[in-house]
């Protein structure tokens, strides 16, 4: 003989409660909702050890297949320099001027490859990592932060060779070098906050990927990686506003801060003003600013 359960009929005030209202009595939750603030920036701290993993399996595995392997964090960038330094060193001469110009050259080069390669892998940080955002719950953030990471890892390794290539260029080893340390600081906050706006709109519009290259390689242009800002806004011939652009555009500022530290023909007099607040000013805002932005639409992405 079977048992049929009989559930009790709702009473008169719990048919008239919305579905809110029944979820909160029974202690239901949306599914991925958006945590607080506080609540998400504790969730991502509880996940340190997964995006530092996660960052550097990406980097281990970036090169697996290549015959050089690793060698080719190192090649890149030093390449790169070497078609920048024919190109506008040498045909266009822009390295009239400017003493040291192959450290000035280089450095320019590695931290500028930092702040480009950051944006280009946080804006595919979302979009491209489909399967893992839909598969388990974290907070979103730790991606476009875990690529940051890769970068900053892959940056260390360049800059071996970048003191190799300081010393054999006859710049000595100087106190100053210290400073690179709170340069790098500053510009991994601020490029983790550009890669958290870029990671979401790039969630929302995955073409923006596609156009992001064109947009970096005219910021490249403006920002002194192979020509001294110092030496073009001397004097009057460009007006006031476009000084002021090019000595606050924050991939210059990162730049002229790292040349600062390590190169000691590189003068505080070719410093925009305020260098050091502008450094700041950019990481807080950028970092504080893309953080908050990445946030609010946390329970959005992987969806739809």
């Amino acid at each position: 003989m079977s048992q049929v359960l009989h559930t009790p009929p709702p009473t008169a005030a719990e048919a008239a409660e919305t579905p809110a209202q029944l979820a909160t009595r029974y202690g239901l939750s949306v599914s991925g909702a958006r945590p607080s603030l506080p609540e998400y920036v504790r969730q991502l701290w509880a996940r340190r050890h997964f995006i530092t993993a996660f960052a550097t399996a990406k980097l281990t595995a970036q090169y697996s297949e290549a015959k050089l392997g690793q060698m080719w964090q190192v090649m890149t960038p030093l390449l790169n320099a070497a078609v920048y330094y024919f190109i506008f060193g040498v045909l266009l001469g822009t390295k009239r001027g400017v003493p040291d110009y192959i450290p000035f050259l280089v450095t320019g080069v590695f931290i500028w490859t930092f702040t480009q390669s950051s944006i280009m892998t946080g804006t595919r940080a979302i979009a491209g990592n489909l399967g893992l955002v839909r598969a388990l719950h974290f907070p979103r953030a730790a991606l476009p932060i875990a690529f940051c990471i890769q970068q900053l890892q892959q940056l260390l390794f360049s800059m071996a060779a970048l003191i190799v290539i300081l010393l054999c260029f006859g710049v000595p080893v100087a106190a100053s070098w210290l400073l690179a340390i709170p340069v790098l600081l500053l510009q991994f906050v601020f490029n983790a906050g550009v890669s958290m706006i870029m990671a979401r709109m790039g969630a929302k519009t995955p073409d923006i990927a596609q156009l992001m290259p064109f947009i970096l390689r005219t910021w490249m242009y403006m920002s002194g990686v192979m020509w001294s800002i110092s030496k073009l806004t001397k004097g009057d011939h460009l007006p006031h506003a476009v000084t002021i652009a090019l000595e606050t555009n924050p991939a210059a500022v990162y730049i002229d801060l790292m040349r600062y530290a390590l190169i000691d023909s590189f003068h505080a007099h070719q410093l925009p003003p305020h260098v050091w607040a502008a450094a700041t000013g950019w990481a807080l805002l950028a970092g504080v600013g893309g953080f908050i932005y990445f946030w609010k639409a946390e329970e959005t992405y992987g969806r739809g």
